[in-house]
């Protein structure tokens, strides 16, 4: 791999960051919030007295998506990194090359629910059977990624929606 093109200032470029990486940390990142949203489950359930995982299961919901809400937006807005990312060497930066706004770290968050809930809303909404919401869900899961080859930056929609870009950290 070839060292980025000086610009006029005297410091390299920013070099976005290839598909390949950014998938792998998405990957180390499911994993971290597995202990995240089991955390925080488990803290919902012992506050509300939770004895069925029927009882306050759309308050659950709420609970988990803003506790991994904060965990991203606030990552991403103080340093533009998560741990997956330090790991992989990745980091979230707005205009400026620099960590993304508050307001762009949360529009970039909910807009990368857009990977999963599309797809998923299909069960409910259109009452498809499950085989075939499952299908549509992994061909959308193929799909949303790939979608990145065709941006000139290669970012993910999630990414070009926010305004942010997802670059090389240096090491």
């Amino acid at each position: 791999m070839t060292d980025p093109l000086p610009t006029t200032a005297g410091t390299p470029a920013p070099v976005p960051a290839s598909i390949r990486r950014r998938l792998a940390a998405l990957v180390y990142e499911a994993v971290l919030l597995f202990g995240v949203v089991f955390v925080a489950g488990f803290a919902f359930s012992v506050a509300m007295q939770q004895r069925n995982g029927l009882t306050y299961h759309n308050q659950l919901s709420v609970w988990i998506a803003v506790v991994v809400g904060v965990y991203f937006i606030g990552l991403w807005h103080a340093s533009g990194q998560t741990l997956p990312m330090k790991t992989w060497r990745l980091r979230v930066v707005g205009p400026g090359d620099t960590p993304p706004s508050l307001a762009r770290a949360t529009i970039r968050y909910l807009a990368a629910w857009l990977w999963f809930l599309p797809p998923l809303a299909l069960h409910p909404l259109i009452g498809l059977p499950l085989p075939y919401t499952l299908m549509a869900a992994a061909i959308w899961f193929v799909l949303w990624p790939a979608s990145a080859w065709f941006g000139a930056a290669r970012q993910f929609p999630h990414d070009r929606i926010a305004g942010t870009r997802v670059l090389d950290a240096p090491r």
